[in-house]
């Protein structure tokens, strides 16, 4: 857990990409949820930026 958190202080693309990929499955789970009209009015914009995220995360340096 420390190394977790160590590596998202120092930018590093491991952490950073785990991130933008529990995002990316919030943001589609929030989709296909029938129930919470708020949650499938958001999940566009949660599933654009874990993208984005993803795509600026992936040109980080590799973990130690």
């Amino acid at each position: 857990m420390k190394r977790f958190f160590s590596g998202l202080a120092r930018l590093r693309r491991g952490p950073w990409e785990m991130v933008a990929s529990i995002l990316i499955g919030v943001g589609v789970v929030m989709l296909m949820q029938p129930y919470l009209l708020w949650l499938y009015t958001y999940s566009f914009i949660v599933t654009l930026v874990g993208t984005v995220m993803f795509i600026i995360v992936s040109h980080f340096p590799e973990d130690d």
